[in-house]
């Protein structure tokens, strides 16, 4: 795929430092949204923004404003983060490499290290500058985590075309310009991404809003219920149909006998094991889970993202990450002792 580059012209007397962070600093996070979506990591976004913003700065005086500043520096983001999917593979979630495991209470494949998984996204990380509640939902648009995942799926092409112009409403002329292709090959890819995104995902383009009274409710009932290794109370809030995904291993399970029946035999053995923290990732509730030791520390464990349809849960990604712990701004271990994070107590 033919992609064009900013180059680093060395004349020009471009802004200092100082200066540059000034007109740039606003456009950072929704820079990192961008590159999160195209890349699937939070880690790799974010290096791929300092890429961009270092090349902005050395050829800012190339910067002739045909454009508006923020398309100019999408223009630098996205060229970045195509040549860095042609070094990385795609991030799938388990659902995206098989059929679900039927055998709950069988044994579970080991981790698949050779797979580069696909990581959430922490809310936390999004700083809009504008407190209009538009700009928060404009930022947070097509960060759901089924969307971020059925991204990945797409070739890299459509899942350009189909960013651009769905998410940031380019025009299909300013799309083949920055690719160098023809709007009919544009339009093309468009359409083709579009259909497998019906079929893949129907409804993963759905901004969730901060959950109201009734979801937290759900999530303080589900927390419960993992603290208190509550395997009845938990069923009774799956959906029929639930899943339940566990990166980086590779087997998942569907339906909410074989979530209840899996977590019962192989995870909430005991009360008293895991803390629940509340967090928000991808625009979804979210729960960063603490599990004891036998020193009796709390140590990160894993955090879960969690889709809600109706009053149950219908979704669980558990990401098997400690790492991850802090792009949540969450400590790696908590005390022995101590009030419980989500009852106070």
């Amino acid at each position: 795929m033919q992609t064009t580059t900013q180059a680093d012209p060395g004349n020009g007397a471009g802004p200092d430092s100082e200066e540059f962070a000034l007109l740039t600093d606003q456009f950072r996070s929704e820079l990192l949204v961008h590159c999160y979506r195209m890349l699937g990591s939070v880690q790799d976004a974010e290096d791929q923004v300092q890429e961009t913003l270092l090349r902005a700065w050395r050829s800012y005086g190339s910067f002739e404003g045909r454009s508006s500043l923020r398309t100019w520096l999408y223009r630098i983001a996205t060229n970045a983060c195509l040549r860095a999917m042609e070094q990385r593979q795609r991030r799938p979630l388990p659902s995206g490499l098989g059929a679900p495991n039927d055998d709950p209470t069988g044994p579970i494949g080991p981790p698949a290290p050779e797979v580069t998984w696909l990581e959430p996204f922490p809310d936390a990380l999004l700083r809009p500058e504008s407190a209009d509640p538009a700009a928060v939902t404009a930022a947070r648009s097509g960060l759901r985590l089924a969307m971020i995942a059925a991204l990945q799926r797409l070739p890299v092409r459509q899942r350009t075309v189909l960013i651009l112009r769905d998410v940031l409403g380019w025009r299909s002329a300013e799309v083949a310009e920055l690719l160098g292709v023809s709007v009919t090959a544009v339009n093309s890819a468009l359409q083709r991404a579009r259909d497998q995104l019906k079929r893949e995902a129907p409804e993963a383009d759905e901004i969730s809003e901060p959950p109201g009274q009734a979801d937290r409710a759900l999530i303080g009932r589900y927390a419960a219920a993992i603290e208190n290794a509550d395997v009845a109370a938990l069923i009774e809030l799956l959906h029929e149909d639930a899943t339940l995904e566990m990166p980086p291993m590779t087997d998942w399970f569907r339906g909410q006998d074989n979530v209840g029946l899996f977590l019962g035999t192989e995870v909430l053995t005991a009360p008293g094991v895991f803390t629940a923290v509340p967090a928000v990732a991808n625009g979804q509730p979210a729960l960063a889970i603490y599990r004891r030791a036998q020193d009796g520390a709390r140590r990160a464990y894993c955090v879960q993202v969690l889709t809600l349809r109706g009053s149950r849960v219908e979704g669980i990604v558990a990401f098997l990450d400690p790492g991850l712990f802090a792009a949540f701004g969450l400590p790696a271990e908590l005390p022995a002792a101590g009030a419980n994070l989500v009852t106070g107590q």
